[in-house]
């Protein structure tokens, strides 16, 4: 348990150092991504975003096991 909370916490650190980089990645504006505007509220479902994201998380993963 202790090393999975180090590893996480690594993980978010070089996440954070490298964000003005991955902020320039066009995560969250991808075709498939719903955007619900009224004339008093926004609703955003990045649905295409989550997606990927939920694919590269799992083919890492299934690398990592291997």
């Amino acid at each position: 348990m202790q090393r999975t909370v180090i590893i996480i916490g690594l993980v978010v650190l070089v996440a954070g150092l490298l964000w003005p980089w991955i902020s320039r990645i066009p995560l969250g504006r991808l075709p498939g991504d719903l955007i619900m505007e009224r004339s008093s509220f926004r609703i955003y479902f990045p649905l295409t975003t989550m997606i990927l994201v939920s694919v590269v998380i799992s083919l890492i993963l299934w690398l990592l096991r291997r």
